[in-house]
């Protein structure tokens, strides 16, 4: 079984239970940056209390979120009746992407608690038939942005999973699952062509997520002609940027730092030494912590609030990117450790509350801690390959 550690770093900000409006320093000392971490591994017991969230709200159909454009009074209909596999978790994307971190922690944790009920609900759901009718949906009129791009990210990282799993299930999910993977891909290849310019701002239809899970999935599918589009329309968009505005961020609903989403998908793409010119460039003062409020956790006031609680969400994928990142650096590089120890403050920032009480978050959040999760390990992995060299 694969061993996922966290850091956890220790930070205490008087700050966080004033309720007034006066914003929050984002003044980092060096002190902060190099405080001792401990480390703790994710057991068995408690990634089932991450897929427990995932399992109940993946059959949960209420309260929904619809993106849905109904063409005449027919379509008026209930979430499940509109799409049988990805009804529940709020809306269709987060749906998505609470089976793709079931089927990530059955891959990863043979233990898990409950597996064979998680097993059975994805068995139940995911049929033939039932992918054919999420299909159908998405040909109607009035369809070709559905979901664009977030939910075909999710959807085709779910199918990514499914395809590199060797165990009998997954390989009957996975092949189930390919007709709406192909249909994924093919949108795509035919929007990406015509989309001039990229979607920059840190929630669902940032383009810079949007490809990196695209191109993940066409490395892993052999689809040399996605890859192909994505890469060129990488550079396009993002070659040339430089002195990233990275002040700015976040804004009060982000999820995805606009930033590092682009930073990890020019890492993907680039040679490396190519890629560092390149990352100096677009984010100078990386390696002395510069600017400050991009390496501050952000201060989530109120999780209730379905739009002010994607700052949990932005501080877990800050810390998968930073994560990524600091393992194409060297580690002389005054940037590596700063990276992860920022990563370690963010995940640290966010992960008591995964389970808030609150459906705004519990619906999503433990998805992104995932795969959080698995960024770090593989930066894990990396050190300790280094480590056995020596």
């Amino acid at each position: 079984m694969k061993k996922i550690y966290l850091l956890f770093i220790i930070l205490i900000i008087s700050s966080l239970g004033v309720n007034s409006c006066k914003q929050q320093s984002t003044n980092v000392s060096k002190k902060d940056m190099e405080k001792v971490a401990e480390l703790e591994m994710l057991t068995p017991g408690a990634a089932g209390n991450f897929a427990r969230l995932a399992f109940t709200c993946i059959r949960q159909e209420y309260p929904n979120k619809l993106s849905h454009v109904m063409n005449d009074s027919s379509e008026v209909k209930s979430p499940k009746a509109l799409h049988p596999v990805f009804y529940g978790c709020f809306d269709w994307h987060s749906c998505v992407h609470g089976y793709w971190m079931l089927v990530h922690l059955l891959r990863t944790y043979p233990d898990l608690p409950h597996q064979e009920e998680i097993r059975s609900a994805i068995s139940e759901r995911l049929t033939p038939e039932n992918i054919r009718q999420e299909i159908t949906y998405l040909h109607k009129p009035n369809r070709k942005s559905f979901e664009r791009t977030y939910g075909w990210a999710w959807l085709l990282k779910l199918a990514e999973e499914l395809n590199t799993w060797d165990d009998p299930d997954g390989k009957t999910w996975a092949a189930t699952l390919a007709p709406l993977a192909d249909e994924i891909a093919q949108r795509y290849k035919s929007f990406l062509p015509v989309q001039e310019y990229p979607i920059r701002r840190g929630v669902h239809p940032n383009t810079a997520f949007g490809l990196i899970f695209a191109l993940d999935y066409a490395r892993q599918a052999g689809d040399k002609e996605l890859e192909k589009i994505i890469i060129q329309c990488a550079k396009n968009y993002y070659y040339n940027d430089h002195n990233a505005p990275v002040s700015w961020e976040p804004d009060g609903d982000d999820f995805l730092s606009p930033a590092l989403q682009e930073a990890s998908l020019m890492l993907r793409i680039l040679p490396h030494e190519e890629f560092l010119t390149w990352l100096y460039a677009y984010l100078p003062g990386l390696g002395e912590g510069i600017p400050s409020n991009l390496f501050t956790p952000a201060n989530v006031r109120d999780r209730s609030d379905p739009k002010i609680v994607h700052l949990d969400g932005l501080n877990l994928s800050r810390a998968w990117s930073m994560f990524e990142l600091a393992n194409a650096l060297d580690k002389n590089d005054p940037a590596h450790s700063l990276l992860i120890q920022s990563g370690i403050r963010h995940a640290q920032a966010t992960l008591p509350y995964i389970t808030s009480g609150n459906y705004e978050g519990e619906h999503w959040l433990a998805s992104f801690a995932v795969y959080m999760y698995s960024r770090y390990h593989l930066l894990s992995e990396s050190a300790e390959k280094n480590n056995s060299k020596k």
